[in-house]
């Protein structure tokens, strides 16, 4: 059966795998404490939505103002949490990826996790690494949503922006997908706040609430 995209490009935290209320969140939180002792903790909903715009890095060095001191010393206490905790994926997602990979499709990670990070989580619960991983090991200016990661898997596979779909559930994703043409789905079923969700199916192409659509979308 033909699939309707060769390639896909996935995200990975709230997208394939459960992290940020286990991982993401409580590191920041740790991180503000250690930095920030006098600053109102900050909720999870305002994190989340940080992280939805203007974004995570933008969040550090616009928002809370840390310094390049600062900034790697949150990176140490999250780098701690995340090799401490392997998050799990959603379920039914390894089977999806696996069929797809299967197939003959391509599977791409687009992340602001570490390469490290994402090749474990890949190889304990899908028994296989991306043909290309794009993580925050990367420069600034390389990192999701400034284009250079979808630039590359095009050029690396040789693929059209028509052959390509890229999986986020946050609308940096969707950004780095509309600069370069590439066809958008979010990852509806990690969002709990209504302003996120109603946003990302007003500026989405494709939608989904379950991975089960999503599934029924990509294989048919």
């Amino acid at each position: 059966m033909t699939l309707k995209y060769k390639c896909i490009i996935l995200d990975h935290d709230d997208t394939a795998v459960m992290s940020t209320p286990e991982i993401h969140y409580p590191s920041f939180v740790e991180a503000m404490k250690s930095l920030r002792p006098n600053a109102k903790p900050i909720t999870y909903e305002k994190f989340v939505g940080y992280c939805f715009e203007p974004g995570f890095h933008s969040l550090c060095k616009d928002i809370m103002k840390f310094t390049d001191d600062e900034m790697l010393i949150q990176q140490e206490i999250w780098q701690n949490y995340t090799s401490s905790k392997i998050p799990d994926f959603y379920e039914k997602f390894p089977e999806t990826i696996k069929e797809f990979k299967k197939r003959g499709g391509i599977v791409t990670v687009v992340s602001h996790s570490q390469r490290n990070r994402i090749e474990r989580d890949y190889i304990k619960h899908c028994g296989f690494l991306p043909d290309a991983i794009f993580g925050w090991e990367l420069p600034e200016h390389q990192r999701k949503p400034h284009p250079y990661p979808i630039q590359e898997i095009l050029n690396r596979f040789n693929l059209k922006e028509s052959e390509a779909l890229m999986l986020d559930d946050l609308k940096p994703g969707l950004e780095m997908a509309n600069s370069c043409h590439v066809d958008f789905a979010a990852a509806g079923w990690s969002h709990t706040i209504p302003e996120i969700k109603h946003q990302m199916k007003k500026e989405s192409k494709y939608y989904f609430d379950s991975i089960d659509d999503f599934t029924q979308f990509l294989l048919g």
